[in-house]
C-alpha cells in the first residue's frame, strides 16, 4: 500500500493531503521503466564483455576448443611415442644393419631435415593457436620424411642381405677334396721348388694329394666356363665363374663330370683326381682368382675346416717345399 503524503498550509494552519497528478504519475512510471531498461542493458553489456555470461553459441565454441585442445594433447603424445620408436629403429639401422653390410650410415641431418619454403605455413597463421598448429605440422612433416628415409634404408638393407646371401653362397668356401680323402696337403701358395727343374718358382695354388679317382667338389655356386685340357700344364681341368669377380680352377684331373655352361652348387661333384698335364703325381691343383689375379686359396676354407684343421693346413701351406706341378 502506497504511503499518503501531506503538506502544511500556512493560510489555514492545517495539513492537507497531496494529490498526485495523473500525468505526473505516468511520467514517473515511464522514467522508472526507462531507467530500468537502460540499467539492464548496460548490465548485460558489462556481463557479456566480462565473459561472466556466455551465449549458447559461445558455450558450444568453448566446448569445441576444449575438445581440440584434448585432441592436440593426444596427438602430441602419440607423435612423441612414434619419434622414440623411430629413433630406436634408426639407431639399429645405422649401427647394426648398415654396419654389418658395410653400408654407410645415414647422417642425422639427412634423416631429420625440415622442409624449405618461406610461406610454407602461411595458411596456418592468424589463429589463436597458430603457433601450436604450425609446430605440430612441422613435427608431422619431419616424422613423415624420417619414415620415408627409413623405409628406403630398409629396402636397401633387404637388397644388401639378398646380395650378401648370394655372395656367401657363390664365393669359394670349402676344400675341393674332403679331408677324409686326402693323403696330405702337398704344397701351398707361394715360392716352391719346381718338381721338374728344381728351380725356385712361385706356386699360384694349393696341391691336394689324393689317389686317382678321388672326387673333387665345387667350392662355391657358379657356372662352368671351361672343362677341357687345352690350357698349358693344367691337363684336364675345370674353371668355375662364381660371380663377384671370383673364379676357381681345378687342374690335373683324370676326368671331369661337368660341361661348359653348366650351373653348379657348392659341394657338387665336378671331377676326379688325376695326374694329367704337367704333374708329378695324383693330386688336385686348386687356384682362386679375383678380378683376374690369382690369390691365396688358404683364405677360403672357412666353410669346411675347424679351427684346429685350419691351423694345421695353414702351417703345412706355409712350408717352402716342392710342389707337385
Amino acid at each position: 500500500m502506497s504511503k499518503v503524503k501531506y503538506y502544511y498550509d500556512p493560510e489555514t494552519l492545517s495539513y492537507k493531503k497531496i494529490e498526485a497528478k495523473r500525468g505526473k504519475k505516468i511520467r514517473n512510471v515511464f522514467l522508472l521503466f526507462t531507467a530500468a531498461f537502460i540499467a539492464g542493458g548496460l548490465g548485460a553489456i558489462v556481463l557479456l564483455n566480462l565473459n561472466v555470461v556466455n551465449t549458447p553459441k559461445e558455450l558450444s565454441l568453448e566446448r569445441e576448443n576444449k575438445q581440440y585442445e584434448l585432441q592436440f594433447e593426444i596427438l602430441d603424445k602419440k607423435m612423441s611415442q612414434m619419434e622414440e620408436v623411430l629413433a630406436y629403429i634408426e639407431d639399429k639401422d645405422n649401427n647394426i644393419y648398415r654396419s654389418y653390410f658395410e653400408a654407410n650410415p645415414i647422417p642425422e641431418e639427412q634423416r631429420k631435415a625440415g622442409f624449405g619454403g618461406v610461406n610454407r605455413y602461411k595458411n596456418l597463421e592468424g589463429y589463436n593457436n597458430s603457433e601450436k598448429i604450425t609446430e605440430t605440422t612441422k613435427r608431422l612433416e619431419v616424422l613423415q620424411k624420417r619414415l620415408v628415409v627409413q623405409s628406403k634404408s630398409l629396402d636397401e638393407i633387404i637388397k644388401l642381405a639378398e646380395d650378401k646371401e648370394d655372395f656367401l653362397a657363390k664365393i669359394p668356401a670349402i676344400q675341393p677334396v674332403r679331408n677324409e680323402d686326402l693323403k696330405r696337403m702337398a704344397s701351398g701358395y707361394g715360392w716352391r721348388s719346381d718338381p721338374f727343374t728344381k728351380a725356385r718358382k712361385f706356386h699360384y695354388g694349393m696341391d691336394f694329394s689324393a689317389p686317382t679317382g678321388t672326387p673333387i667338389y665345387a667350392t662355391g655356386d657358379g657356372v662352368v666356363i671351361r672343362a677341357d685340357h687345352r690350357a698349358t700344364g693344367y691337363g684336364e681341368h675345370i674353371r668355375i665363374d662364381h660371380g663377384y669377380g671370383y673364379t676357381s680352377l681345378y687342374a690335373h684331373l683324370s676326368r671331369y663330370n661337368v660341361r661348359k655352361g653348366q650351373k653348379v652348387k657348392r659341394g657338387d661333384l665336378i671331377g676326379y683326381v688325376g695326374s694329367s698335364g704337367r704333374s708329378q703325381g695324383p693330386h688336385c691343383h686348386y687356384e682362386v682368382w679375383k678380378d683376374g689375379d690369382r690369390i691365396n686359396p688358404m683364405n677360403f676354407y672357412y666353410g669346411s675346416l675347424t679351427q684346429a684343421e685350419f691351423d694345421a693346413m695353414l702351417h703345412a701351406s706355409s712350408l717352402e717345399n716342392q710342389s707337385l706341378d
